[in-house]
């Protein structure tokens, strides 16, 4: 894939991670900012990075659990440790951090 295509992908891929938080009910403030760049802040203060990593083509999250790579693998974000898909794992990172059941599709 090329660096259009993919930051073409990773930016719709940003948004509906953006558009899951808005639509998930948990008390959490985000925002999408330029260059790719998705902070969500969590009620008790503690942050989430989304972002894109064009050079490595690859999601990079940083949660308070640690810090997750994600490569494209035909139509799926991929973990490149435990080959998890990127919205299952958000899922469970977000409501780990929020204290309350979440679930991004």
């Amino acid at each position: 894939m090329n660096e259009s295509e993919f930051n073409a992908l990773a930016e719709a891929t940003l948004e509906r991670i953006q558009d899951g938080l808005e639509n998930s009910g948990a008390e959490l403030d985000y925002e999408l900012g330029a260059g790719g760049v998705l902070e969500v802040e969590f009620e008790d203060g503690s942050k989430m990075i989304i972002n894109r990593h064009a050079i490595a083509q690859e999601i990079w999250v940083a949660a308070r659990s640690g810090g997750f790579h994600f490569r494209r693998d035909g139509e799926r974000w991929l973990d490149t440790r435990d080959g998890e898909e990127l919205f299952a794992k958000l899922s469970r990172l977000v409501s780990e951090q929020a204290g309350s059941p979440v679930a991004l599709q």
